[in-house]
């Protein structure tokens, strides 16, 4: 007997806040000094060439939410349009780099939280994050949604602040042509990626979402585009008042760039976008673990529903286990490369999926995007992403014959 379905209990505003809170988070905080790095002031095409891949995979995913309104994502349409393997490999590759994704962002709001704590207290209160934010999504996707609308709005407020600070300050940038280092644009797009990478994460509640087939694709391209003006205001004034030179090598630049009477508002900040950004993940990675258990991807057990909070308990104590393991165990600059390659060859399964269906020009882009992106990061992560999909293919390969 198929498992018991999910609660319908979101609405547009719910859906466009769980997609800001898994958007404008750590990134938005972080992802700007490595993309500096790799471009200097090239950061701003590379965030064009970021926004224009994210937008083709939000509408690709969008397209596809209003077909097939189950949790799951593209594990779902990869299945239904391309074969069990695809939505498998798809699936895979979601529940693995969101996985190391959730690690990351725990292990970000431990630095700013807590900057002198050494070991083992780091990860002791990185334990602590992931259990009570596990806590918050047992009892219920709606408290859930209430939690992300609350940090998203104080995160909002911080950065308005220091937005604000920024523009009025001097600036002590110089000209914004300087292209320090070795990389390239689209090394800095790929890393830029990380920083969208949550807009289609209300694709895997498509379950939980009331008329799906309208409140998804108007959703989605909302929380992208609230993303985008925010990113682009803050990479310009970072830009303006540090420089390319400074921005690369700053730790925190947003907090190294407002007078230093706000800096620990933005480490707090900080922080709690972090949070959001935690909580929305956790709550997208068990909805996938849940639609690969329904189909024997995954162990079956992890399939259930609380028949109280009508949420995926199981698989949400699981994903909470194996997030905090990691949060205490792995390095904060690895979990994101391996993430960013998991998370665009998902998005690369669901352009292709999305070139099943009438007007294909947007995923074909959306698609190559992705292919172009994921092999222009570091090489570690591209060995790592690349051993992680053929684990997950072997597994596969080794379930079929079995069968």
């Amino acid at each position: 007997m198929r498992p018991a379905p999910l609660a319908r209990r979101l609405g547009l505003a719910d859906a466009v806040f769980l997609g800001l809170g898994s958007m404008i988070g750590a990134g938005v905080f972080a992802a700007f000094a490595p993309a500096a790095r790799a471009a200097g002031a090239g950061l701003l095409i590379a965030l064009v060439v970021a926004a224009v891949v994210a937008y083709c995979n939000a509408m690709s995913s969008a397209r596809l939410a209003a077909i097939h309104p189950e949790s799951g994502g593209t594990y779902v349409y990869g299945r239904e349009r391309l074969g069990e393997f695809w939505g498998y490999l798809a699936g895979w590759g979601f529940v693995t780099g969101k996985t190391a994704s959730c690690a990351a962002m725990t292990l970000t709001v431990v630095a700013y939280a807590a900057p002198g704590l050494g070991q083992p207290w780091r990860s002791v209160l990185a334990v602590a994050v992931v259990a009570a934010l596990t806590a918050v999504n047992y009892f219920g996707v709606h408290r859930s949604a209430l939690a992300t609308r609350v940090i998203v709005s104080c995160t909002l407020l911080v950065l308005t602040a220091a937005g604000v600070a920024m523009a009025a300050g001097p600036s002590g940038g110089g000209p914004l042509v300087a292209w320090p280092g070795g990389g390239s644009v689209l090394e800095a797009a790929g890393l830029l990626f990380f920083a969208f990478a949550g807009y289609a994460r209300l694709a895997t509640l498509g379950e939980e979402v009331r008329d799906p087939a309208r409140t998804i694709p108007r959703a989605i391209p909302l929380a992208l585009g609230i993303a985008l003006v925010v990113y682009a205001a803050l990479a310009v004034l970072l830009l303006v008042r540090l420089g390319p030179a400074a921005l690369a090598a700053s730790p925190d630049p947003i907090a190294a760039a407002v007078p230093g009477w706000l800096a620990p508002v933005v480490r707090v900040g900080a922080a709690v976008a972090a949070l959001g950004s935690l909580l929305a993940l956790i709550l997208g990675v068990s909805r996938t673990t849940l639609a690969m258990s329904r189909d024997g991807h995954l162990p079956r057990f992890l399939a259930a529903v609380h028949p109280r909070y009508h949420v995926p308990h199981r698989a949400e104590l699981a994903v909470g286990v194996v997030v905090a393991v990691l949060a205490a165990s792995i390095d904060l600059r690895s979990a994101i490369g391996f993430s960013s390659f998991a998370v665009l060859t998902y998005y690369a399964i669901a352009n292709a999926a999305a070139l099943t269906l009438p007007g294909k020009a947007r995923a074909a882009l959306g698609l190559a995007g992705c292919v172009v992106l994921a092999f222009s990061l570091p090489l570690p992560s591209v060995l790592a992403g690349c051993a992680a999909l053929v684990l997950g293919a072997s597994a596969y390969g080794v379930r079929r014959i079995r069968r």
